[in-house]
């Protein structure tokens, strides 16, 4: 065969000569060659080096033992020395444990739980809360005032919050007792969503829901789009024109956020909620509102129909049920311009 002639020339003239003056490519002689080692036996002989069976198994067993199952290769290497033994090198070691899929960490380490993915559906006020805690400026460097909001996640509507000088469990089981009341909840009714934080974790918290009835969830560790619309709110309230750098006192804080969460309740056109107020949303007046901008909508096409080139006008759509996480199977197709248009 071919193969075998460049097999005996190359040691003379090298595979590459070998090749080209057989007219062999160069690729299947090494595929050749490669088949035919593969398919013989090996004859390798072992290495006088290599330790027998029962030596590998003396230091497997050494590495096992209760002295040393935690330690490093180098560290059972460095003290059977120092103890005048020795039984093999620390790269013997190494390669012992590797044939017994054994060079993993072999302590014993932290397991953390498999945290779940929040799904959270709101088809209506006071179904689902979301609260969270946000640092305030205070007047001096390193030194803050804590905001705790609770919003509605159906209506956006902030339904409780409080600024104090520290962020503690008590303070945070007081405001959703006192919240939780003044909104009227009945056991079995709300679910409340937070982070991870130390106060949102707390047995207090925990142990007050759980006599109020309100189940309670948390976002995943380190995963900010399990609470969007606290995050979106604080993001609405720290962006607002009037935010100062810094606040002087825990009065002024205090006087600042009344003014800005009563604005944001009655007068702010929410885009996620058909540009209405939260407040609108929350008592139950999203109908009505619409029903009347409709109206006007119509009236201005009667009086000018030439300015509205493709269709009457419409207003924005009523509030759509809220998700947190909304699962991949749940997500119904989103009509098109034209089909909402008819």
């Amino acid at each position: 065969m071919l193969s075998d002639a460049v097999t005996s020339l190359a040691p003379l003239t090298g595979v590459a000569k070998a090749c080209r003056l057989l007219a062999v490519p160069r690729a299947r002689y090494y595929r050749r060659t490669q088949e035919t080692r593969t398919a013989a036996p090996s004859s390798r002989s072992q290495s006088v080096r290599a330790l027998s069976a029962d030596e590998q198994q003396a230091v497997l067993d050494v590495l096992h033992s209760e002295r040393f199952c935690d330690a490093a290769p180098a560290e059972v290497y460095a003290t059977l020395l120092d103890e005048t033994t020795y039984r093999c090198s620390e790269r013997t070691m190494y390669r012992l444990l590797a044939q017994a899929s054994e060079t993993r960490e072999r302590r014993a380490q932290t397991r953390h739980p498999a945290y779940s993915r929040p799904e959270l559906l709101a088809e209506a006020p006071n179904q689902v809360w979301s609260w969270d805690i946000t640092k305030l400026l205070g007047p001096a460097k390193w030194t803050y005032f804590y905001l705790y909001v609770i919003l509605d996640v159906y209506s956006r509507a902030v339904v409780g919050w409080m600024v104090a000088y520290r962020e503690t469990a008590a303070l945070a089981e007081r405001l959703i007792a006192e919240t939780a009341a003044a909104q009227q909840i009945p056991a079995g009714q709300l679910t409340l969503h937070a982070d991870r934080g130390s106060s949102m974790t707390s047995k207090p918290v925990a142990f007050l829901l759980a006599d109020l009835g309100i189940t309670k969830t948390h976002s995943r560790p380190h995963v900010s789009n399990d609470n969007p619309y606290s995050e979106s709110q604080f993001k609405t309230l720290k962006y607002c024109p009037s935010f100062p750098s810094r606040f002087a006192s825990l009065e002024e804080a205090r006087a600042f956020c009344r003014d800005f969460f009563s604005w944001y309740n009655t007068e702010h056109h929410h885009s996620g909620i058909g540009l209405l107020t939260p407040d609108v949303v929350h008592t139950g007046r999203a109908k009505a509102v619409h029903a009347q901008r409709t109206q006007t909508l119509a009236v201005a096409y009667a009086a000018h129909p030439e300015r509205f080139v493709r269709r009457a006008p419409i207003p924005p759509p009523l509030p759509k049920p809220a998700w947190i996480n909304p699962p991949e199977a749940s997500i119904a197709r989103e009509p098109s311009e034209k089909e909402v248009a008819h």
